[in-house]
């Protein structure tokens, strides 16, 4: 059983929000559907790290999540800033059961135990010297749901914990909330993935190890739409 990662993947099979105007996402989904049928089998997970439609309410993004349904593996979705059909964790559980999209589920003040590892996480915030006092709120909020998340990976018994983002936690300032977070609970998290930045700020990213942590941008354009093994046991 192994465990792979992937964000923003913009899906819009109901809307008229296509990516291929941008370079590199000409043919994304059928990009996207070869590289996962191709490595992932039905036993296996994946962590969708925010931006997986871009419906604005559940009928708009129903295609969208039936394609991810019908794609092996088990999935577990983070919200992203473009995620605007999510409404509640319980609505979003009665609209997949509802269509008996049961191959889905929410990574949102939780944890998941792959093993004996705890996957954990949160959708973040902007950080660095653009933040507005109005951001430190948010990423306050999203600091608490991170600590949330981590807590539970811990009673859930995990000895290693991996966390997802869907914003990236290292700006040109290090130093904020989440990233205070991480710091704390830095003897048990191993790793930590993130999506949002695309194009040319993809070389913006930083991926390496930051305060023993290793650090990794996996946004779709980024990996090629080939969603990314992070572990198996």
């Amino acid at each position: 059983m192994r465990l792979f990662a992937i964000g923003d993947l913009h899906l819009s099979f109901a809307v008229e929000k296509k990516m291929d105007l941008f370079p590199g996402w000409k043919n994304y989904e059928e990009k996207l559907e070869k590289n996962w049928r191709m490595d992932i089998k039905k036993q296996d997970w994946v962590v969708l790290a925010g931006d997986t439609s871009w419906g604005m309410n559940f009928a708009e993004c129903l295609q969208d999540f039936q394609f991810i349904h019908a794609l092996p593996g088990k999935k577990l979705i983070m919200k992203g800033n473009h995620d605007y059909w999510w409404a509640s964790i319980k609505k979003n559980k009665a609209f997949w059961s509802d269509y008996g999209l049961n191959s889905l589920d929410l990574l949102r003040n939780n944890a998941f135990l792959f093993g004996e590892i705890g996957i954990c996480g949160t959708k973040g915030w902007i950080c660095g010297p653009m933040a507005t006092e109005g951001d430190q709120k948010i990423i306050r909020r999203e600091s608490l749901r991170l600590e949330t998340s981590i807590k539970a990976g811990l009673e859930l018994g995990a000895n290693e914990l991996i966390v997802f983002l869907h914003y990236p936690p290292l700006g040109k300032e290090h130093g904020n909330d989440i990233l205070n977070v991480l710091h704390k609970y830095k003897s048990i998290i191993t790793a930590c993935y993130y999506g949002h930045l695309h194009g040319d700020a993809i070389d913006t990213a930083f991926n390496g190890v930051y305060d023993d942590i290793l650090f990794r941008l996996i946004s779709a354009d980024n990996l090629n739409f080939a969603p990314l093994l992070i572990t198996a046991i």
